[in-house]
């Protein structure tokens, strides 16, 4: 009786530990498992971290070329915008130029045309010389001798005043005619009256 419970007490125990052998193999097979899963589960972790990483640059880099495709296209347009109103200023100054040739140039007519009479009903040459001066010859004054030069040269001072000199004949009355044409401004007047003391040398 004994000898059966201890023979079934064994066979218990053989049955138990060739259970327990055969779970710890199972678990060890799983363990073994698990443990290359976790393996390659860090292993994509680890790329897609780095993908990502990846991924982030290529943003960055993306927003930065954004960020100065911006800036040259609002330095284009500044550009742009520069360009135009030069143009525009170019334009008007133009416009001014053009005007102001066009009264130099009808200016230029009547001085010529008043060149012109001076010379015909006066004998009257005008001519530039140094000193930014403009000398006055007169003709047809000497009934004797009619090209005979009777001259005078007149400019603006710093005061923007007529400035007469250098008369030949000398003239005693030339300061009295330079302070009236600076009072009145009538240049005309001062001309015939300077013919006229040319004239009158002649004939005293």
């Amino acid at each position: 009786m004994v000898e059966d419970e201890l023979a079934l007490f064994d066979k218990s125990i053989n049955e138990f530990w060739n259970k327990f052998k055969s779970t710890v193999s199972d678990t060890s097979c799983q363990m073994v498992g698990l443990r290359e899963t976790y393996k390659d589960s860090i292993k994509a972790f680890a790329e897609i971290c780095r993908q990502n990483k990846l991924i982030q640059e290529k943003k960055e880099n993306l927003l930065k070329l954004i960020a100065e495709v911006k800036d040259k296209k609002q330095e284009v347009e500044a550009l742009t915008a520069n360009i135009q109103d030069l143009k525009e200023e170019y334009a008007r100054k133009k416009e001014t130029i053009s005007t102001a040739n066009k009264a130099n140039e009808e200016r230029l007519k009547r001085l010529q045309k008043s060149a012109d009479l001076y010379k015909d009903r006066l004998g009257l040459e005008i001519r530039k010389i140094y000193g930014d001066k403009l000398q006055f010859i007169f003709t047809d004054i000497d009934p004797k001798h009619p090209d005979r030069p009777f001259m005078f040269s007149l400019c603006l001072n710093e005061a923007r005043d007529y400035e007469v000199s250098d008369s030949a004949p000398h003239l005693e009355c030339l300061a009295e005619f330079q302070e009236k044409v600076r009072q009145t401004n009538n240049f005309s007047a001062f001309l015939a009256n300077v013919r006229k003391a040319f004239t009158a040398l002649v004939y005293n």
